[in-house]
């Protein structure tokens, strides 16, 4: 049952707000507990003749508040929601989940899962399996049947792709699944976007075991996206696309970046009323347009909507040159009439105000050009020559065309690709035994490596090159009979290109040929993206890296693990799971992989017309809120109100405030007093020096090490102790202080449990005083870790000893040292916090020295050996600090020999199990009488 906004889950609770009349009558009938109070005799005295008045029930407001607190337990046991949703159906034998998460779905994802939870809580309280799957994710992903948690856990998971959907490959595996569950629920939520063969996807999904539809959709398609972004010769050319269903007309704003973010150029696309295509132009200097590195449309958060650009959408600007005077009456035979026509969609196309050569030359220069074209240019000026040399190795492309002033020339070595030889060829004339030729496949080498030969194309003359070693290695297009038509060569970092015939139509019918353009094109490009990735032909049939990815809400992101290097070929490039739209290449030049093709549009996906019942619904959050826990909360509050108010009417309140008055009485008492000079209410002040650092030096337990005097020694002992309270604070509950350095001539000694003395034999002996105090140290319970660090300092023989090992004998030669022995294996040390067969440093071999058990054979009684005390003297030489120390940020200082990692961890864990041992003494002995203990007490 349900009352908009609110509907309860179990309705059937509400009877009992019928019983608040009982509970009223019960509570009025129910009086407050007597207030007690002590006074003096003389006050009952006064009042002995006063009538006495009981309540004989409780006060109105008492009441109601405890009727209000009854009704809200009430109302929050029939789990009132507010403002509840309609449960969508997801009975059946499961729920199948299908979800479009491609690029269109990115602006509205959030929506999208939040449908998709709701789908898979009402299955789950249904209890049927979920089959769940994405259609711009792997064919091979795993999709079900799982239970409702890890439906939920593969949903959040999930995200968005820059790539279009594959519904029909999805789709059938849904189907093969569907197969095991008949009569299931299938919902799908879709982009609203339709796609090349979605009727045969959803005949496959729905045709199997589908006994309902939930279709899920978007109120409408607000899609809008990029599909071109061309350089002009006025400016780059935008064509933007929108869903047909929107009649309004509309505005949206692009905006160019360049390779660092930052925001260059907008423009503004109109779309017509009905339209759903609007194109507009970014009228902004070539020179600024050639920075562009990515082009946006402002508010569309999904990838359709950014374009990138490579170097193929960057104008370059063309230098135009011919000794030949321009006929106005005649264009047509014009040396550098093709070549313009053929430049200018993809140029800008300079010339020089001079025909004389020494002066157009660095005209041309002048305005930085990055091609020059030479239409019939012979012998060119001293004076200019080297100045063109330079452009040309600095990365200029100089493209000639030959003609009868080139033939009459002669060679030009430092700006012809080939040498040639005098004169020009004639083919096909009245006095030539040739005919004219053909043109043939393109050398694999050159960039025109991927054209179609002209078949139309024939060439009657020509100026031919001298025949040389490397002539092949030159030429990028050919005639039949082998001689070259087109030659090239990179000279430093510019390229020489030469055309073996004229610009016009006179020796050949190249000029008027599309292969004419495609071939400047290609020049062209070449002159653009000098030693890019895709530069030539050679890097063209190449795969190229990932460089920068478009995500799905159109940002510009490091590539991903699942994207594979591209492969550039003829045709355009389909947009996949493993090459996602973006940049391929590297730094030094890169590939535009963009989502929307030219001719791209957006079709609207229609529900399938079937014979199932169907249930749409559209893309919504939950708005409903459960008021049960607000409810109990509310319900606590008043059962505190309700506690206070008890408390109050007994008297519990009243007399508290009581006391608190006379304690503040007696306070300022106590200050008047003192103020007064009263003697008896103040206290001597009995501070002693020292007493702020003792009281931190106990605040918490503490490693002490001895100060040594050699700097080397002492700063490794304060690193190792460092590096042995991190691992205690990391692996058990004891947390020391920083490590404490004392000299044992002046330092109280009786704050700290251990205390690490590195033998040096460097260092000054102690005096006897020092050793005196050391003594009285481990005869008041303190133990001492004695460690010579001289594993492997010793020599061979029982009388060869380190240094180290001479002056710790002297250092125990003053000490009560009680007699030693290896630890035991059964000693309490071996397994007082890890077990531990031997106890290594740095160094490994060195056994370490305790004091010798005084029942060594008495194993029954006490498993556990010397567990009653704990040994005031340990000694190793295996130097625990050196295994111990670590830097500031926690990495070893000191390599352990052998170099074994595990044997640094078992020096730490050493350093726990003396530290356990020194803390706990007998603990781990007294846990083998455990079982005795338990039985006495009968358990």
């Amino acid at each position: 049952m349900s009352w908009l906004p609110l509907s309860f889950g179990v309705p059937i609770v509400l009877w009992g707000l019928l019983a608040l009349p009982v509970i009223w009558w019960l509570l009025r009938l129910t009086p407050p507990k007597p207030q007690t109070e002590v006074f003096p005799p003389l006050k009952i005295l006064a009042r002995v003749l006063k009538r006495e008045e009981t309540p004989h029930q409780s006060p109105w407001w008492l009441t109601l508040l405890r009727l209000l607190m009854a009704a809200l337990v009430v109302t929050a046991l029939a789990e009132p929601v507010f403002n509840p949703r309609e449960k969508l159906p997801a009975e059946g034998s499961a729920l199948a989940l299908v979800i479009d998460n491609d690029w269109a779905s990115a602006a509205d994802w959030s929506k999208r899962v939040a449908t998709a939870q709701r789908l898979i809580a009402d299955a789950s309280s249904n209890g049927v399996p979920v089959v769940i799957a994405f259609t711009a994710e792997k064919p091979n992903a795993e999709i079900g049947p799982f239970d409702a948690a890890t439906a939920l856990d593969r949903l959040r998971a999930a995200k968005p792709r820059p790539i279009p959907t594959d519904r029909p490959a999805i789709y059938a595996r849904v189907a093969a699944a569907l197969e095991r569950l008949p009569g299931a629920s299938v919902a799908v939520l879709a982009d609203g976007l339709a796609a090349q063969g979605d009727e045969a996807a959803f005949n496959t999904l729905l045709s199997k075991n589908a006994a309902r539809l939930v279709w899920a959709t978007s109120d409408r398609l607000s899609l809008t996206g990029l599909t071109v972004a061309d350089n002009q010769v006025d400016g780059f050319a935008l064509t933007a696309i929108r869903a047909p269903n929107d009649p309004a007309p509309a505005q949206v704003t692009a905006g160019a970046f360049d390779d660092k973010g930052r925001r260059i150029a907008d423009a503004t696309l109109t779309f017509s009323p009905g339209e759903s295509t609007a194109t507009g132009t970014m009228a902004v200097p070539f020179e600024l347009r050639n920075d562009f590195a990515s082009i946006a449309l402002d508010g569309e958060h999904q990838a359709g909507a950014v374009r990138v650009l490579d170097e193929s959408s960057k104008r370059r600007r063309v230098g135009l040159l011919s000794q030949a005077e321009a006929d106005q009456a005649q264009p047509l035979l014009s040396p550098l009439y093709y070549i313009r026509r053929a430049l200018q969609p993809f140029a800008d196309l300079v010339e020089p105000s001079s025909v004389d050569l020494a002066d157009a030359i660095p005209q041309l220069l002048d305005q930085k050009p990055a091609m020059i074209v030479m239409a019939d240019v012979g012998t060119i000026p001293e004076q200019v020559k080297q100045r063109l040399v330079d452009w040309v190795d600095k990365g200029g492309t100089l493209v000639r065309f030959a003609g009868s002033r080139l033939a009459a020339a002669g060679n030009d070595d430092d700006l012809l690709p080939v040498r040639l030889r005098t004169g020009e060829r004639s083919m096909g004339g009245a006095l030539s035994w040739t005919t004219p030729q053909p043109v043939t496949e393109f050398p694999k080498s050159g960039p025109f490596a991927d054209l179609a030969p002209p078949a139309e194309v024939t060439v009657t003359r020509q100026v031919l090159a001298e025949p040389t070693p490397d002539i092949v290695e030159r030429t990028w297009a050919t005639l039949a009979d082998g001689t070259p038509l087109v030659t090239g060569l990179k000279k430093g970092k510019g390229t020489l290109v030469l055309f073996h015939v004229t610009p016009e139509a006179t020796w050949s019918n190249l000029p008027i040929s599309g292969s004419f353009v495609e071939m400047l094109r290609r020049i062209v490009q070449l002159s653009r993206n000098q030693g890019a990735a895709i530069a030539n032909a050679e890097a063209a049939a190449t795969s190229l890296a990932p460089y920068r990815m478009i995500a799905a809400d159109g940002e510009l992101v490091p590539p991903t693990p699942d994207a594979r290097p591209l492969v550039p070929g003829a045709g355009p490039l389909p947009v996949t799971f493993e090459n996602p739209p973006g940049l391929y290449g590297s730094e030094t030049g890169v590939f535009a992989h963009n989502l929307l093709e030219a001719d791209s549009t957006f079709a609207l996906l229609d529900r399938p017309q079937i014979s199932l019942p169907v249930t749409t619904v559209q893309y919504a959050f939950d708005e409903s809120r459960n008021l049960k826990g607000a409810l109990v909360a509310a319900a606590l509050v008043l059962m505190v109100l309700d506690t206070l108010a008890v408390f109050w009417m007994g008297g519990l309140l009243a007399r508290r405030p009581r006391r608190a008055a006379a304690t503040t009485a007696a306070a300022v008492l106590i200050a008047l007093g003192a103020l007064l000079g009263h003697a008896d209410l103040a206290r001597a002040d009995d501070a002693k020096p020292g007493d702020a650092q003792a009281i931190e030096d106990i605040a918490k337990t503490r490693i002490a090490y001895v100060l040594t005097g050699e700097p080397g020694v002492d700063s490794i002992s304060r690193a190792g102790l460092e590096g042995l309270t991190r691992f205690l604070i990391e692996k058990t509950a004891l947390e020391p202080g920083a490590p404490a350095g004392v000299d044992i001539a002046k330092d109280e000694l009786s704050f700290y449990p251990l205390i690490y003395w590195p033998i040096d034999p460097a260092a000054p002996m102690p005096s006897q005083a020092a050793i005196a105090r050391v003594d009285a140290y481990m005869q008041q319970g303190g133990t001492v870790l004695f460690d010579t660090r001289d594993q492997f300092a010793n020599g061979i023989g029982a009388d060869s000893t380190s240094p180290a090992t001479e002056r710790l004998r002297d250092i125990l030669g003053d000490l009560n040292v009680p007699p030693l022995e290896p630890v035991p294996s059964d000693h309490v040390l071996t397994k007082s916090f890890f077990i531990l067969p031997e106890f290594p440093g740095r160094f490994a071999g060195s056994p370490l020295w305790v004091e010798a058990s005084l029942d060594a054979s008495n194993t029954e009684n006490r498993p556990v050996r010397v567990g009653d005390g704990v040994s005031p003297i340990l000694i190793t030489a295996n130097d625990f600090a050196g295994a111990w120390a670590v830097d500031e940020n926690g990495d070893p200082l000191l390599p352990t020999v052998p170099a074994d990692p595990m044997q640094r961890i078992y020096a730490l864990r050493a350093g726990v199990n003396i530290m356990m041992y020194m803390l706990t003494g007998n603990y781990k002995s007294d846990q083998v009488h455990v079982p005795v203990l338990l039985e006495r007490l009968g358990q």
